[in-house]
């Protein structure tokens, strides 16, 4: 399977080859295909899936065959290699596509963090294969360790080793942990995938709209949101 990741113009190509096939799980975001029709055969999910993705329907796609998944704005998409002794958890909201032939099993999360994250269920893939991973901004991969916690904002965590020691936290000093959003704290062994588009509404409107004396002047002046910009 050849995947092409463009990011910058916000697209991926995908070629298989022969006897090569792929279930993608966002059907409409195929906006371009070139092969046989007879390789393109879109099936209903289970419920489960139809849950946890908001989606009745995923596509299997045969080789030999082409086509172009379309991306979300400031979205990329990464492949990572499964293989049979994969232990990764991982939000079924950010897999795009996975390899025909590899075996899925639904996880369920303790309560208290279903209850945060408002995901009942992580999935564990195992291989070998390919899994298409969506995220906003960039994938980064941090190496866990035992003696040291790693915090990661909830809405950052992508997947994370099914042995790893999970919680819910905040750290630093006073004033840090009552103005940060909750954290997941994990230690063990083994990857933690996240997500690293930013979260800060404030820095993206501070970077979209200038600094703290402009947004004054366009506030007090007459047409100052016309000529301050």
């Amino acid at each position: 399977m050849n995947i092409n990741v463009p990011v910058q113009i916000g697209h991926v190509h995908i070629k298989l080859e022969d006897e090569e096939r792929l279930h993608v799980l966002h059907p409409k975001s195929i906006i371009a295909y070139q092969g046989a029709p007879q390789n393109r055969e879109d099936r209903f999910m289970d419920l489960a899936g139809m849950y946890r993705k908001k989606k009745w329907i995923r596509s299997l796609l045969s080789g030999p065959a082409e086509f172009i998944i379309g991306l979300p704005r400031g979205c990329s998409l990464e492949t990572v290699e499964i293989d049979a002794k994969s232990d990764l958890l991982f939000d079924f909201r950010h897999v795009i596509f996975f390899s025909d032939g590899m075996k899925l099993k639904s996880v369920v999360q303790k309560l208290k963090n279903a209850w945060i994250t408002k995901e009942f269920v992580r999935m564990r893939f195992t291989g070998p294969g390919r899994l298409g991973i969506i995220t906003a901004g960039d994938m980064k991969s941090i190496q866990l360790q035992h003696d040291r916690p790693l915090y990661v904002e909830t809405g950052a965590l992508v997947a994370y080793p099914a042995n790893a020691s999970i919680q819910l936290s905040v750290y630093g000093n006073k004033l840090a942990s009552q103005h940060m959003n909750v954290q997941w704290e994990i230690r063990g062994s083994g990857p933690v995938l996240i997500q690293t588009g930013s979260r800060d509404v404030e820095l993206e409107e501070q970077l979209q709209n200038g600094g703290f004396i402009k947004r004054v002047l366009r506030e007090v002046l007459p047409f100052g949101g016309i000529y301050i910009k």
